[in-house]
């Protein structure tokens, strides 16, 4: 974890090599209290994918837990039988 005072926010090409270079994001503090996270677009795409992904999961789960899903056996005979195969 890198955590830079919020003063070195002026040296921005630094910034951005600490992002690149590390994979993680970078923290910002002001009088020693965290206020700031500065985060590469990978970084922060991967970790909006995962936490789309945690979602899904957790929706199923949930659907699972609420009977509100069908084995696949019963799922192939209704679509056949809806399709008329």
């Amino acid at each position: 974890m890198q955590i830079v005072p919020m003063r070195d926010l002026k040296n921005t090409v630094e910034i951005e090599r600490k992002c690149a270079s590390s994979g993680e994001p970078v923290f910002v503090t002001k009088n020693g209290y965290g206020r700031l996270v500065v985060m590469d677009i990978d970084y922060y795409e991967r970790t909006m994918r995962k936490i789309d992904e945690a979602a899904l999961v957790n929706k199923g789960i949930a659907e699972y837990e609420q009977v509100k899903v069908t084995d696949g056996k019963s799922s192939i005979q209704q679509l056949r039988k809806k399709h008329g195969i």
